[in-house]
């Protein structure tokens, strides 16, 4: 096990005014379970990285002390395994079964206890394949998995997970929150950020909530500190059990199809699909990992080329494009017609600055500067981005990224927007403010898909669900 001590810690990344995180005092003692809580962007991921040992000098400045058992935490790397926000990032092999042995080599364990350590690992986590399988062809879900299981296998004092099942279905859900509960029997500390928290809380003995601009607002048992500050943290945006969400209805009927599938598929990664995207209807696309779900969003949005089957985009949504599939037309009229938000924001950043990414899309299909300003204001301000809109995209907080890349789908417009796991990330606020998003664009006349594990985001606004299938 190892103890975690927190002195004074603050941090900001370099060219930021704002402190990710600021006068922080914590101490977690060996074998404790706790899980952070906080409203997005107030440092949670920022401080996984610090005990991790993953934030260097020349990245940022750092105030106070961090120390795992007493020392630096870039001298404690060996106690310590942390699962990131974005699982593609930890993966380091071409097959899944070497992937979870790379880090048991690098740490020098004996080769006749690397395969046994592997095999148990990926049997922990629930991952469906065998050794074998590339982890080039892993949805997101089922990399989440096995970035886990390599972190479980090297059996770590201090475990650090951020968002471990934001993009898994249910029952990888599930099987993740057992694999987690049973270090518990390892001697293991844990610091867990999550925001499905009524799962989470059988897995914690405390609750530790960050404050926003600094410190710790509340520590305690889950118990004491949802009794004593429940209401004020949901409406400041942490996510309380018990606070139910009021749906968003459409307030008229669907209107005509703007986009249709007819035998759409790519395979091995998804089979023949058939269905239609109408204006003014919110569609939520439901499944396992590994169901196709991201194939799918990419194909509709044109930004796959089919394998079997064909996209049909109506003359509402194509104009003078209808005999033309989408993933053939021009950049700037796809970015007119549909905008994408992908599983992992950070595959659609290309600039410096949240303005500047803003910006982009509007500039490319050539609207004027003064519009082009007004749109990105109105958009920072919607989406409670207008204190970063000189940050670097790459610094941004999970779920500062995911509003982000969500806002750049939006910069131009379009009648077609198609989002993949678009509340991931979120806080309770800021959640809810991205449904009352959604849900005024599909009112407005606009189409919405969102791919998604989410359950609550589903009941809350969608208005028909399609259901993939895994092969």
């Amino acid at each position: 096990m190892a103890a975690v001590t927190l002195r004074g810690f603050g941090w900001r990344h370099a060219g930021r005014k704002r402190w990710a995180v600021r006068d922080l005092d914590l101490r977690v003692e060996h074998g404790e379970r706790v899980l952070l809580l906080g409203p997005s962007g107030a440092g949670k991921s920022t401080l996984l990285a610090a005990l991790a040992g993953l934030l260097p000098e020349d990245t940022g400045e750092q105030e106070g002390t961090v120390e795992i058992d007493g020392l630096d935490p870039s001298k404690a790397r060996e106690r310590v395994g942390i699962v990131f926000q974005d699982p593609e990032s930890q993966l380091v092999m071409a097959r899944s079964g070497d992937d979870v042995a790379f880090g048991l080599e690098n740490r020098g364990v004996p080769a006749e206890e690397i395969w046994p350590r592997v095999d148990e690992a990926l049997r922990r986590v629930g991952f469906p394949y065998d050794r074998d399988r590339p982890t080039a062809a892993l949805s997101g879900g089922e990399q989440q998995r096995l970035a886990l299981a390599g972190v479980l296998a090297l059996r770590p004092g201090l475990l650090l997970l951020d968002e471990p099942t934001a993009n898994l279905d249910p029952t990888g859900a599930a099987l993740v929150r057992n694999a987690v509960a049973r270090t518990r029997d390892a001697d293991t500390t844990l610091i867990l950020v999550e925001h499905r928290v009524a799962e989470s809380l059988p897995l914690v003995d405390r609750v530790v909530v960050l404050e926003p601009g600094g410190g710790v607002r509340a520590d305690g048992t889950p118990e004491a500190v949802f009794a004593a500050h429940g209401d004020a943290l949901a409406a400041e945006g942490v996510w309380v059990p018990g606070r139910p969400i009021p749906p968003r209805r459409a307030t008229a009927p669907a209107g005509d199809v703007l986009l249709a599938a007819e035998g759409l598929g790519l395979p091995p990664r998804l089979g023949a699909v058939d269905l239609a995207v109408r204006g003014g209807e919110a569609l939520a696309v439901l499944g396992p990992n590994g169901a196709g779900k991201s194939t799918l969003a990419l194909l509709l949005g044109g930004l796959l080329k089919p394998g079997t089957g064909q996209v049909t985009a109506t003359a509402e949504l194509a104009g003078g494009d209808v005999r033309t599939p989408p993933h053939r037309w021009r950049a700037p009229a796809l970015a007119r017609r549909i905008g994408s938000v992908f599983q992992d924001p950070e595959h659609q950043f290309v600039t410096s600055t949240v303005f500047d990414e803003l910006a982009l899309g509007p500039r490319r299909t050539g609207r004027p500067e003064p519009e082009v300003r007004s749109t990105v204001d109105a958009l920072l301000e919607r989406l409670r981005l207008s204190a970063l809109a000189a940050a670097n995209p790459y610094t941004l907080s999970g779920g500062e990224a995911r509003r982000l890349s969500v806002a750049t789908a939006l910069a131009t417009a379009p009648r077609l927007l198609i989002c993949d796991e678009p509340t991931f990330g979120q806080d309770r606020r800021t959640w809810l403010e991205l449904v009352d998003l959604f849900a005024d664009l599909r009112d407005a006349g606009h189409g919405v898909v969102t791919v998604t594990h989410d359950a609550e985001f589903v009941a809350a606004l969608a208005d028909r669900q399609v259901l993939l299938e895994r092969r």
